[in-house]
């Protein structure tokens, strides 16, 4: 597994987390959206090519998870990597929640 670092940049409406690996220039990415009080939806996830392979995708969802528990707040998982990776992660239903209008 690669040096991963986590930063997590958050305004107002939208935010990001953001990984970055040692000796690799470039960043991935976990988007999402605040859609009112203890809820956001996990937008978009995006790792360029040079990251494939490292584990930094994995790393921002995990990171996406651990603030939720501290925090804390739920996540609707709009983006399609976080809703495979919750498929395999039923102990994250503490966490997680579908969009008004959609079924699990």
């Amino acid at each position: 597994m690669a040096d991963i670092i986590i930063t997590k940049d958050d305004g107002p409406r939208h935010g990001r987390y953001v990984a970055r690996v040692a000796g690799i220039d470039a960043e991935a990415e976990l988007v999402f959206t605040h859609r009112g009080p203890g809820l956001i939806s996990a937008d978009h996830t995006e790792a360029p090519e040079a990251m494939h392979g490292t584990g930094a995708a994995r790393a921002l969802v995990d990171a996406l998870i651990a603030d939720a528990r501290a925090t804390p707040f739920h996540i609707i998982p709009l983006c399609p990597y976080v809703r495979a990776q919750y498929a395999k992660h039923p102990d994250w239903q503490d966490v997680m929640t579908v969009a008004p209008g959609e079924t699990p």
